[in-house]
């Protein structure tokens, strides 16, 4: 269906401007006029003014809209909503001052959605991945609760919360992986320069060497010969396995290994808990029924795994059980946590429960953190130790023998 921008005039004589999908210029009429308003001009738009790129597209190398623009969206859109400015005018203003480009064409779809009389969730689900679905879960309701100020306020601290539980894991695992990687270009260069020229050396005199020095020359000698092999394949390996990570098998693999994890399968399963849990308070402090509320919150566990226990607990909830019975069924949470959502049901404040049990789950994620580089420290130095204890066996063993075969020749 085209849309046509038009020119308005309301009984007062005011002029009106906006966008309204319709088949034709009669049609925009009738639906201008029943709505009290006299068409003064209309022109069809030559861009679809639903699309969130209508007026110019995005670039490769524009910044990305990320978890800390739309908190400070939310937060600034519900300062605005509180203080009596009219939803059109806000969005106008967060515009101007929208720090990205491409956000900003994005908060412009929004206001010409809104014009052409679409819902406020309905506009920003029709922005593709901008805005997740729980977020335009919590608007719709905002929408029909009259409370869309708090809503938003509520999805400012949400979205603040889950944004620092993920930068906390990632800080606590960046240490880790970049000890790997420092490791991982050690055995490539002494493979590529140091091996080599050890190899040149025993070859030339003839010795008899240990099994362990065999087998690192072996491997440097493959490496050297057929590393184009070698990166064909490596770069086929990560290809694959992007590919079938992003599979929904792939993706419930990926989780379910992560969750048996020794060390980090725990903290990971806390973060995810502390995300929906403070994702369920919301929506149940915002008027939400309970089982609308679990499906809501389903996309915060960010763990497939979890995900589905949760989706069991809600078609639990369903057929009538209790909450409490069907989060003990789910394996999910510890027996103090199942006590606290029994007397958050019981007593009415499941909301305000789940919100307590939110910082329980946080305070847990953030002792993990602490303790988690005391724990991986000892598995990295004896990771590492073993690679140095492999390779200077495999270099320098022959060299004990170094002088007797010089010796012979």
């Amino acid at each position: 269906m085209p849309a046509f921008a038009y020119v308005a005039r309301d009984p007062n004589g005011q002029k009106v401007e906006g966008v309204l999908d319709t088949p034709d210029t009669n049609a925009l009429a009738e639906t201008l006029g029943a709505q009290g308003l006299m068409l003064v001009r209309a022109h069809a738009r030559t861009a679809d003014a639903t699309s969130p790129v209508a007026d110019g597209g995005t670039s490769f190398f524009e910044p990305r809209i990320e978890a800390v623009d739309l908190v400070l969206f939310c937060r600034q859109l519900a300062t605005l909503l509180r203080a009596g400015v009219p939803l059109l005018r806000s969005l106008k203003g967060l515009e101007e001052s929208a720090g990205k480009p491409r956000f900003a064409r994005v908060l412009v779809s929004l206001q010409q959605q809104l014009e052409s009389g679409r819902e406020f969730s309905a506009s920003m689900k029709n922005e593709g991945t901008v805005f997740s679905g729980y977020i335009v879960s919590m608007v719709r309701v905002g929408e029909l609760t009259g409370r869309l100020p708090d809503v938003f306020a509520g999805l400012a601290r949400q979205l603040s919360f889950e944004r620092d539980n993920r930068e906390q894991v990632r800080a606590a695992l960046r240490y880790p992986l970049f000890v790997l990687a420092v490791a991982f270009a050690a055995i490539v260069a002494v493979n590529i320069f140091v091996i080599p020229a050890f190899a040149k050396v025993y070859r030339g005199l003839n010795a008899e060497l240990p099994l362990l020095t065999k087998i690192l020359m072996g491997v440097s000698d493959f490496a050297l010969a057929y590393w184009p092999l070698i990166l064909a394949a490596l770069a086929g390996l990560i290809g694959f396995t992007v590919s079938f990570l992003r599979t929904r098998t792939g993706r419930r693999w990926f989780d379910a290994l992560l969750l048996r994890l020794p060390i980090i399968g725990p903290l990971v399963h806390k973060a995810a808990l502390a995300r929906f849990t403070k994702s369920f308070g919301l929506a149940l402090d915002s008027g939400v029924p309970a089982v609308d509320a679990l499906t809501a919150a389903l996309e915060t566990a960010d763990n497939v795994i979890l995900a589905e226990r949760i989706a069991a607990m809600r078609v639990s909830a369903e057929r009538g059980e209790s909450l409490a019975r069907a989060a003990r069924a789910s394996g999910v949470f510890t027996p103090t946590i199942l006590q606290m959502i029994a007397v958050g049901e019981e007593t009415g404040a499941l909301g305000e429960m789940m919100n307590e049990v939110a910082d329980h789950y946080q305070k847990e994620v953030d002792y993990s953190i602490k303790g988690l580089a005391s724990q991986i420290e000892p598995i990295l130095i004896l990771v590492l130790g073993s690679i140095i204890l492999v390779f200077a066996l495999g270099v320098f063993l022959p060299l004990w023998d170094l002088s007797r075969v010089a010796m012979k020749h």
